[in-house]
Order: C-alpha cells, then structure tokens, then sequence
C-alpha cells in the first residue's frame, strides 16, 4: 500500500512538473531530464512512469480534461445553462493563469496529430480544447431549448465564437497575462452577451 501511494504521488509529480516544463519550454524544447529534475526524480524513475515524452504529454492532456470537466460541474451548478457558459468561461481563464497542468494540455492541443508529440491522446478523443467546446455547444443548445438565446443565434456559431476567444485568451496569455485577467473575460462578455441572449 505504501509502494502504490509513493508511484501515485510520484507519477502526479511528473505530471506536474511536465506540464510546468511544456508550459515554459513548449513541447519541442522540453527534455525528459529537465522533466524528471523538476520532479525530484530519476530519468529511470520517469521511464518506469512513462514510456516517453509523448506519453508523459497525453498524460498532461488526461489531466487537464479532469480538470476541465471539475470547472464545467462546478459552473453547471451557479444557475441556468448561458449563466454556466459565463462562469465556465471566467473559471477556464482564470485556471489557465493559475494551473500549469490546464494551460499545457490546451497548449499541447495544438500540435500536429501527423507530427511528433502527443498524438496519441488526439486521436483518443482526448482533448481540453475539444472538450471544452463539446460542453459549450451542449450548454448552448439547452439555452435554446430554454428560449434563453436571442431568436436566429445559432448555438453551434455561438460556441464556436466563444472557443475561439477563450482559445484566443490562452494563447496570447502565454506571452502576456493580462489576456487572462478577469477584466478581459468581462469586457468579451458585454459585447458578447447582448446579441446572445433573449431580451427577457
């Protein structure tokens, strides 16, 4: 039992310290060893883990969807469905700025499933940017059904709209945080939200 909670801890460890490394160093330029330093362990210890970089990386991914899919119950229970996508949206860009683990997995989502890299989790389905668009799209069509949605607003265009700020957010966010300030996700949501919603 004390071996099995020692690998668990070792292995969230080097999740961890992965994605703070992908997250700095992007996927490319991280070493296994700088991996592995991070986390206070072995190159071999990893390996035990992890077969490679890329597993360590779809490991990341795996994480971060955990994540993602904590945030959306959390923001599901505030309120009604175009609430939900709001608050969703304040907690995704605030998590992104906190938890290196959200921000690496919707970073390694871009990389090319052709490529080297995290494939593998790609093409599992594992994705934070995919499930978080997936939840959108859900959230949005229920608004609709609630007649919460301003009349003609698509709820498929409306999501795909919202995703590509909030992915916007997290890019730009790598280079300066201000992006992921509170005030910018407010300042999206005045202009974003009367064309939305109902007039009601």
């Amino acid at each position: 039992m004390v071996k099995q909670e020692r690998a668990a801890r070792t292995r969230q460890a080097l999740i961890r310290s992965a994605a703070e490394v992908f997250a700095e160093q992007g996927f490319a330029r991280a070493s296994v060893s700088a991996i592995s330093l991070r986390a206070g362990v072995s190159n071999g210890a990893l390996h035990f883990h992890f077969a490679s970089k890329g597993a360590l990386a779809d490991a990341v991914q795996q994480e971060a969807v955990g994540a993602m899919r904590r945030m959306t119950e959390n923001a599901e229970a505030v309120g009604g469905p175009l609430q939900a996508v709001v608050e969703a949206t304040h907690g995704l860009v605030r998590q992104l700025g906190e938890d290196a683990v959200l921000r690496a997995g919707f970073s390694l989502c871009g990389r090319p499933e052709g490529g080297p890299g995290p494939a593998d989790a790609a093409r599992r389905g594992v994705s934070p940017r995919r499930e978080w668009q997936t939840w959108v799209e859900e959230m949005l069509g229920r608004a609709e059904a609630e007649a919460l949605l301003a009349h003609g607003v698509s709820p498929r265009g409306a999501a795909e709209a919202i995703v590509a700020a909030t992915v916007g957010f997290e890019v730009l966010g790598g280079q300066d945080r201000s992006w992921l300030d509170a005030g910018t996700v407010t300042r999206f949501w005045e202009l974003m939200l009367p064309p939305l919603s109902a007039p009601r």
